[in-house]
């Protein structure tokens, strides 16, 4: 299907692979993000909770702000954070 003159394939929007859940501590990921996150050598399941992550990748970024992947996981792991554990 194309949106916005983007080729999307709809089977993505509801695929496991795309789904969060808990690895530990707090820490919700979909697969897709693991995959992203070990790519540079980020290992999620050491991490001591949400903002051990975020420094984490923070700290890769700070030495390479071209690694668009990682920027777009940085923003969806905030984003939920945000909305998961902040009190509105």
């Amino acid at each position: 299907m194309n949106i916005n003159g983007e080729e999307i394939d709809i089977s993505d929007l509801v695929s496991q692979k795309y789904m969060h859940k808990e690895i530990g501590k707090g820490i919700f990921l979909s697969d897709y993000q693991i995959e992203v996150l070990l790519k540079y050598d980020i290992d999620p399941y050491k991490c001591s909770g949400i903002d051990d992550l975020i420094f984490q990748i923070d700290e890769v970024l700070e030495d390479d702000d071209t690694l668009d992947d990682l920027e777009n996981i940085s923003r969806e792991i905030s984003e939920f954070n945000y909305y998961s554990n902040t009190n509105k």
